[in-house]
């Protein structure tokens, strides 16, 4: 039998999955690791708690399934995009934390940038907005507090890394220094159409060159897993940033295939082929997974609140003990109340980007309860989906591609029944959960053992996928037109 490793590692846990050859799941082990919040806006992550959460979980897996590192024929690891680390190379010590992609502190740097009209050939190079979402405003406002790591990086001895990067350097001892092209997208330094570091953008952000990883198709020979980790020396031979895992995943590899993954955020993307297309409605271009020389490209629209509105409900107002009581107490009522809730916590992503927008709850009366509320919060992930769906259909309509048909969903949320049959209500079209949820694992998983040669082709990668639910749209357009129009009000008021 043969066996893949899959780390996946996330914004607010580190996991891994061990799976079979027909992609099923063998055992599992997750662990939670500390967030940093040094200030409003702020988010960051110790290096070393990811590593040691990640390492913990594989050495459990392994546990679990009763299987020696022997039997691993390949690693795939998937992680938390645009995350930012830079350590010394000789020491292997962080000179910072990691700077999350959920933190807001570059933005002063993006608003110079863009008035200094910089925004379109950034577009044009890497299919991103100028926004302190991606890695390279986060590394610049670290050479600027610290500029002796300029000294540092002339001398060779600086590396800068997403969490991909970092974790094959650890699982390798430091002997290797690189990532794959979906990850290295998402830099504001990668040239999407070249598919190399582009040193226009490199001096445009005062960015030494040799700080960079090499970067790889996302299905090829990465490292050696060094044995004393795991206990063999395992290849790692799959790497994806996580939503282009969970693309991969859930067999979109055709032009016209969508999924929208439900997590802390929610992150939608339609694979485009082999042609990198520009949105006119606020999405953005990024590289899809690529199994092998040939580019491939996908459109993606973030909602940077999704299920961690959830979290706050339990955290913040302590209104259930366990995320998944959310949908029952929301189910004690028969709609929202009139209730909107726009979760712009660390401000609105696609379509909208307004980095200033923060979180509103609107529409509540001496009726309005917990449960309103708790709906509200749900229905803000899928209004949010919704409206970067809508530019995507307005893209694909633009450059004369296949209408989108089905929208194929994953994440923890997706479990949500509430939620999925709202989504399927706003969007007019299907929405189909998968068997396994766990795409983004499973990705890393089925690009390691395109890498290992264990599967051949993307061909054998298709008669793995089995749906488990279809929930389809029970409401009329004309309804949910009026819901998403009430929607776009609340977003109004939330940007004034």
């Amino acid at each position: 039998m043969t066996y893949l490793l899959a780390l996946d590692q996330g914004t607010s846990s580190s996991r891994a999955i061990v799976f079979d050859q027909q992609g099923q799941i063998v055992s599992s082990a997750q662990q939670e690791f500390p967030q940093i919040y040094p200030q409003s806006g702020w988010v960051e992550h110790d290096p070393f708690a990811i590593w040691d959460s990640q390492l913990q979980t594989a050495q459990q897996a392994l546990t679990n399934a009763q299987l020696p590192a022997s039997k691993i024929s390949a690693i795939g690891i998937t992680n938390q995009r645009e995350t930012t680390i830079l350590w010394d190379k000789r020491t292997g010590q962080p000179v910072h934390n990691a700077i999350v992609w959920q933190d807001r502190r570059s933005e002063p740097l993006c608003q110079r940038l863009r008035e200094a009209g910089h925004e379109q050939m950034l577009l044009d190079k890497t299919g991103l907005r100028l926004d302190a979402y991606f890695s390279a405003t986060k590394i610049a406002w670290l050479f600027e507090q610290s500029p002796e790591l300029y000294d540092l990086a002339e001398q060779g001895h600086l590396a800068f890394g997403t969490v991909d990067t970092w974790l094959i350097w650890q699982l390798s001892n430091g002997r290797a220094h690189c990532t794959d092209v979906s990850n290295a997208s998402r830099t504001l330094l990668f040239n999407i159409h070249t598919h190399q570091w582009d040193k226009d953008l490199l001096a445009l952000f005062n960015i030494p060159a040799s700080i960079l990883p090499c970067v790889q198709p996302s299905s090829s020979q990465f490292a050696d897993c060094a044995p004393e980790h795991l206990g063999h020396a395992i290849p790692i031979t799959g790497v994806a940033g996580d939503q282009q895992s969970a693309l991969f995943g859930q067999a979109c590899f055709e032009p016209g295939l969508a999924k929208n993954t439900y997590g802390t955020g929610c992150f939608m993307l339609m694979h485009t082929g082999q042609t990198a297309q520009t949105s006119k409605n606020g999405l953005i271009s990024t590289c899809a997974a690529q199994p092998g020389p040939e580019a491939a490209y996908a459109l993606e629209g973030s909602v940077f609140v999704g299920g961690a509105v959830v979290q706050w409900l339990r955290d913040g107002l302590s209104a259930f003990k366990q995320s998944h009581e959310i949908e029952q107490l929301a189910l004690s009522v028969p709609d929202s109340g009139g209730v909107m809730f726009v979760p712009a916590f660390t401000g609105l992503g696609a379509p909208y980007w307004n980095a200033n927008a923060r979180g509103t709850i609107t529409g509540l009366s001496r009726g309005s309860t917990m449960a309103h509320i708790a709906r509200a919060a749900l229905e803000s992930i899928a209004y949010q989906s919704t409206a970067l769906l809508q530019a995507m259909s307005l893209d694909a309509c633009q450059t004369g591609s296949p209408a989108l048909s089905q929208l194929r969903v994953d994440g923890g949320a997706s479990q949500n029944n509430l939620l999925m049959q709202f989504q399927a209500d706003l969007l007019g079209i299907p929405v189909v959960r998968p068997t396994l949820i766990e795409t983004t694992a499973l990705g890393a998983a089925y690009l390691a053992g395109l890498g290992a040669g264990i599967y051949q082709s993307t061909d054998e990668l298709k008669e793995l996928w089995q749906v488990d639910r279809v929930f389809e749209p029970q409401i009329s357009t004309q309804t949910a037109q009026e819901h998403m129009q009430r929607w776009q009000q609340a977003v109004k008021q939330t940007c004034a």
